[in-house]
């Protein structure tokens, strides 16, 4: 998982998933650790991003993985 440079510092990710996400001083979001084990709400949080700023992809393959609608 990544969070790009577009983040803004919503908060929305750290809310959403508070034990994967955390702001940093620079009021911009991170991971709290990488790599992270599978979990929905770090996909709900990447899907709630109002910048799209976060990326989340398979550690083993790179593959993106996307949240089910």
């Amino acid at each position: 998982m990544e969070v790009s440079s577009a983040c803004i510092g919503s908060g929305v990710c750290a809310g959403t998933a508070p034990h994967h996400f955390a702001i940093g001083p620079d009021n911009r979001s991170r991971p709290v650790a990488t790599p992270l084990e599978p979990h929905e709400a770090i996909l709900d949080a990447a899907v709630s991003c109002p910048m799209e700023a976060i990326t989340v992809t398979d550690a083993a393959t790179g593959a993106p993985v996307e949240a089910s609608l």
